[in-house]
């Protein structure tokens, strides 16, 4: 029955999407609105398949900063978390620094990177980190705080060392709230290495996107737009994935219920 009402929601889902994509095409063609202004879906699509060769170089150099940025957050906040959940006064310190440095708009601080660093990789990389980070750390450290007293009660009664508590229950029990993290940060990774190239650089979708607007041509943006979310959403699916690879006992669980 809930596998059901699942496939019955997600079909309701597609089929509004189609009908606002519908109602868009629809509007662009018979309302009169110019397509400089607002290119319709079929225009864009056609765009998108005509400019694909042109966009290849732009989709790799974007895509590389991204991950790398990703997996750099990934290995500082496994890193920090570890070591704010081992010395609460790390944390105390260093907790709401983090939370301070979220309330700075990070289009702001882009240009100082591109100042100190030059117009190469690293601003763009840099960028990524600082908008994946926060959400990977405190996630795990929220994790990390959850972990079952029980069980780390009969850990201590069974001798167990920190480091056995950590591997054995503290991090396993964590992984829940370090994917949701991850998946959040997946989709923010895309973002930040567009928000680098828009302040300068040769190669990314970013610089594309800068470029087709300054020739006015929304076509190409929305273009890019929808090879965008397309990268995005595929790193969001990874995460899933991973989790679905990682958290077996999980699974068991809601093939259970």
């Amino acid at each position: 029955m809930k596998n059901y009402s699942k496939s019955i929601n997600g079909t309701i889902s597609v089929v509004f999407q189609l009908i606002l994509i519908f109602l868009w095409q629809l509007v662009v063609d018979k309302g009169g609105i110019p397509k400089y202004i607002l290119p319709s879906p079929k225009d864009i699509i056609n765009t998108l398949f005509r400019i694909m060769p042109d966009l290849k170089p732009h989709i790799y150099a974007t895509l590389y900063e991204a991950l790398l940025g990703f997996l750099l957050s990934v290995i500082f906040a496994i890193i920090l978390s570890i070591i704010m959940d081992s010395v609460k006064i790390v944390k105390s310190c260093i907790y709401p620094i983090l939370v301070i440095s979220q309330t700075i708009p990070t289009i702001a601080l882009a240009p100082i990177f591109i100042i100190w660093f030059g117009f190469g990789m690293l601003p763009k990389v840099i960028v990524v980190i600082m908008v994946c980070f926060f959400p990977i750390v405190i996630s795990l450290v929220d994790g990390l705080e959850a972990a079952d007293n029980d069980m780390l009660s009969l850990m201590d009664i069974m001798g167990a060392s920190r480091i056995q508590k950590f591997i054995f229950v503290k991090f396993p029990g964590s992984l829940g709230s370090f994917f949701s993290g991850l998946r959040i940060a997946a989709t923010y990774s895309i973002m930040g290495a567009i928000i680098g190239e828009w302040l300068g650089g040769d190669k990314g979708l970013g610089i594309f996107m800068v470029r087709a607007k300054n020739a006015y041509a929304l076509d190409k943006i929305f273009a890019a737009i929808i090879i965008i979310i397309i990268l995005s959403m595929a790193l969001f699916g990874l995460m899933y994935m991973l989790q679905y690879i990682f958290m077996p006992w999980q699974r068991k669980v809601k093939e259970r219920g």
